[in-house]
């Protein structure tokens, strides 16, 4: 069951940021013999993104790693905004609340490691997952049941969706 709190947090969410590696992934890297680097990324969190889009709630990435793989994930997802090589968090983000236009109380942040703190301190909805280190796990409002590049992200969407009452009307066409 989700707290009253948490709910409040949800409704006020007008765009998610997510981390990538340990988030939107288990957090490993790997790397084939010729250099090529492998991520998984969980099909669920990619709808609940999708979700999010149809329902007005922009999606972005920000992350310290930059990485081809996680170009061609946000192009296929669609994120309204990828940030990559950004060991600070800070800049992208207080890029985004002026260039959307939404303050940080109306941002939900999905982090894992101490490189996100900074950017957890200041959103409205502080979101961990259980893989993340304790010092991360201590500023966040919520820690998901799901572990990162397991269906955390898309847990996060559904209870912003729900929270906000959109889920019915995002869903309805795969009930039909």
């Amino acid at each position: 069951m989700i707290s009253h709190d948490i709910l409040e947090k949800a409704k006020l969410v007008k765009m998610l940021i997510v981390d990538i590696d340990g988030v939107m992934t288990d957090g490993r890297i790997i790397y084939s013999i010729y250099g090529d680097e492998l991520k998984f990324f969980d099909v669920q969190d990619g709808l609940g993104i999708s979700l999010l889009r149809h329902a007005g709630i922009k999606t972005v990435i920000i992350t310290a790693k930059k990485s081809r793989i996680v170009k061609l994930r946000a192009r296929d997802l669609k994120v309204a905004r990828t940030y990559q090589g950004f060991e600070d968090k800070l800049i992208p983000f207080k890029h985004l609340l002026k260039s959307f236009k939404v303050a940080s109380s109306e941002v939900c942040f999905m982090g894992d490691d101490l490189i996100d703190l900074p950017v957890l301190k200041r959103v409205g909805f502080a979101v961990s997952v259980p893989n993340a280190v304790e010092e991360v796990k201590a500023h966040a409002h919520y820690i998901t049941s799901k572990t990162g590049g397991r269906g955390a992200v898309r847990e996060i969407c559904d209870i912003i969706l729900k929270a906000q009452g959109k889920w019915e009307k995002t869903t309805a066409r795969y009930f039909e």
